[in-house]
């Protein structure tokens, strides 16, 4: 499995990862953040499904309806992370690609949490902070995305405290600079296709990924920002 257009920290490995570790069926399937299409669509083909994919605004729903267009396993909504419209223990598995390290963290936590069927499953990737010490131009990436990372080797704890098992981890952090390679030449190509007024429009973005690229990359980012992908089951009681 190769999904060669995946723009999130983590690439195509998370997916695989929990692929290969989970051995479990899931009819109830939740993907959690923007720009998750084709993991959405990989699931639902893997798990012979539907699938329900939640993303925050309104420009990222319809990229997504545009993406999914032609798939009809693939239900995706507008929705707040932290308030849902599900029902309790709506699903066997909760799959989120870089899309709960944020300053929101704990409410997002709580609510797939609650979403999860009792001895459900939860697949996170999370940005981590390498160091506790990291320099200022880290912070500002981490501000700019409202990105609250925690500390790499309190990542474990911080789900066993919240009841659930930690079952495989797997370090990531090596994707990253392929990432932000990436993502710094489709925006580069981006640019030139964009008019006048989309430029405008989405200036905001293409100067963050152009920051964090840069900082990652040329600025020594690599040695305080790392990406860990972790496959969690909800404790039964």
């Amino acid at each position: 499995m190769k999904i060669d257009n995946c723009l999130l920290p983590g690439l195509d490995r998370q997916i695989e990862f929990l692929i290969s570790n989970f051995k479990d069926s899931a009819q109830s399937i939740l993907v959690v953040g923007s720009n998750s299409e084709e993991m959405a669509k990989e699931l639902s083909s893997h798990f012979e499904t539907n699938v329900e994919l939640i993303v925050e605004d309104y420009d990222s729903l319809m990229n997504s309806k545009l993406i999914l267009k032609s798939s009809q396993k693939v239900n995706v909504r507008l929705m707040d992370f932290e308030v849902t419209d599900f029902e309790n223990s709506s699903f066997d598995l909760i799959y989120a690609q870089a899309s709960i390290s944020l300053t929101k963290r704990n409410k997002i936590v709580k609510e797939l949490k609650r979403l999860l069927k009792p001895g459900g499953f939860l697949c996170v990737g999370e940005v981590v902070a390498l160091r506790k010490d990291y320099p200022q131009f880290v912070q500002d990436i981490f501000d700019s995305s409202d990105l609250l990372p925690l500390f790499v080797d309190d990542l474990e704890k911080y789900y066993t405290e919240r009841k659930f098992s930690v079952l495989v981890r797997q370090n990531l952090t090596h994707t990253l600079r392929k990432y932000y390679s990436r993502s710094a030449s489709l925006m580069e190509d981006s640019v030139y296709d964009l008019t006048s007024s989309e430029k405008s429009y989405h200036k905001k973005i293409l100067n963050k990924l152009s920051h964090e690229s840069n900082a990652y990359l040329k600025l020594g980012g690599d040695k305080f920002i790392g990406f860990v992908a972790l496959l969690l089951q909800k404790e039964l009681s």
